[in-house]
């Protein structure tokens, strides 16, 4: 895949579009479940997780697919949308706090539901 300036702005467009759904997303979360656990980190990381997955098999079934529209979804939505990042600065703050048992909690439900939402992608897409 040969990777041009017209692949960069597919890539800030995704992330552009994927940091706004994790804004909104964000907020909704937090509206409904509260702040006392990071409910929002944790609903985009399986969401884009499960759908992640989906992309991934369906671009893995069409080998077509124009490269660039491959980096606007996998790369730039995507990435911008899951927050890895995010989940590591509030696990690293919970352990911080002596929060042991909720940091604890958060790195299990993430890997673990986000790893489960994949392996669902993938079992649907398989048909």
């Amino acid at each position: 895949m040969s990777i041009t300036w017209v692949s960069y702005l597919y890539v800030a467009l995704g992330g552009a579009l994927g940091a706004s759904l994790r804004l909104f997303t964000n907020s909704i979360v937090t509206n409904l479940l509260g702040k006392g656990f990071p409910f929002a980190t944790l609903s985009v990381n399986v969401v884009g997780s499960f759908f992640l997955g989906i992309a991934y098999a369906w671009f893995l079934h069409n080998t077509q697919a124009n490269s660039d529209i491959k980096l606007f979804v996998m790369v730039g939505f995507f990435g911008a949308l899951t927050t890895f990042s995010t989940f590591s600065m509030e696990v690293f703050l919970q352990m911080q706090q002596g929060e042991w048992l909720k940091a604890g909690l958060t790195v299990i439900l993430n890997v673990c539901l986000c790893l489960l939402a994949v392996w669902c992608a993938m079992t649907i897409m398989k048909g």
